[in-house]
């Protein structure tokens, strides 16, 4: 009993439970397809073959979902998700924070090993190729790459004022217009959710805009550390911290820098696949 309580609190507390919600990974997802060149996107049909919807926005919640679909593996798997530089600051120290490669940057290098070596099992490949575009997105998160001890704003308490209902998990914590939750349940959900938009309008609204989404090409592409960096350096320069009340107003404050890591995090999924599966691994 002490062992399966134990495991739950595992479940409930881990930085990383929730990651982008689905619609945000699903969007990673389905914009990185959009720029796949050709033989990369006959790479993914046939590593997908067989997925209830086998498309990258299909597969890109799995890493999530394992955790009612596989508890064991996604026990396993849940520090792969995020990664706290424990020296203070943003300076990542892989032996100090990614120990044996348990982070979202020694995890994004070693599936995508897997992912190229084609002498592997398809189904090796395969949940390779689901895990990185899940944890594209979960490194481009600011909650999954900070320096703070607060299991990546869970423990940061939030009363949010919103008529947007919750997802099903949530909604005992919903009374009156108010919602009980902390940061990073904040920016997993709300924060984009608030827009409310379906999957096919939202990647249509932010493929629109400028392509690539990057103020510079970022060629040859950055390494994952890099883009760690990045999320923890936009917690301090944007006050993503609030108060602990807070309204739509902070939704709408956070919405573009939410969007622009949606719109990177898919950029640079799309550019790892092509070399990974495209024409330029050939």
């Amino acid at each position: 009993m002490r062992a399966l309580v134990a495991f739950l609190l595992i479940l409930v507390f881990s930085p990383s439970a929730l990651a982008w919600s689905k619609l945000g990974h699903r969007l990673v997802g389905e914009l990185a397809a959009r720029h796949l060149d050709p033989a990369a996107q006959a790479e993914v049909r046939v590593l997908l073959a067989g997925e209830s919807d086998p498309t990258l926005a299909g597969v890109a919640y799995w890493a999530d979902a394992l955790r009612d679909e596989d508890p064991p593996r996604f026990k396993a798997t849940s520090p792969w998700h995020y990664v706290n530089a424990k020296g203070g600051g943003c300076d990542v120290r892989l032996a100090r924070d990614c120990v044996d490669g348990n982070c979202v940057i020694g995890a994004i290098e070693n599936q995508r090993a897997i992912l190229a070596d084609r002498a592997l099992p398809r189904e090796a490949r395969r949940d390779a190729l689901k895990f990185l575009v899940h944890f594209l997105g979960d490194i481009h998160q600011p909650m999954h790459a900070g320096d703070r001890d607060d299991r990546g704003g869970n423990q940061f308490q939030i009363s949010l004022r919103t008529a947007l209902e919750p997802e099903a998990y949530a909604r005992k914590d919903y009374v009156d217009g108010i919602m009980g939750t902390n940061l990073h349940s904040v920016w997993d959900y709300y924060v984009l959710a608030e827009r409310r938009l379906n999957l096919a309008q939202y990647a249509d609204v932010l493929d629109a805009l400028p392509w690539p989404p990057m103020p510079s090409s970022d060629m040859p592409l950055s390494p994952p550390a890099a883009w760690a960096a990045e999320s923890c350096r936009l917690i301090a320069a944007r006050q993503i911290y609030p108060q602990h009340k807070m309204d739509n107003s902070y939704l709408d404050a956070m919405r573009p820098l939410a969007e622009q890591r949606v719109r990177q995090a898919a950029w640079r999924l799309s550019v790892l696949l092509n070399e990974t599966l495209g024409t330029a691994s050939r």
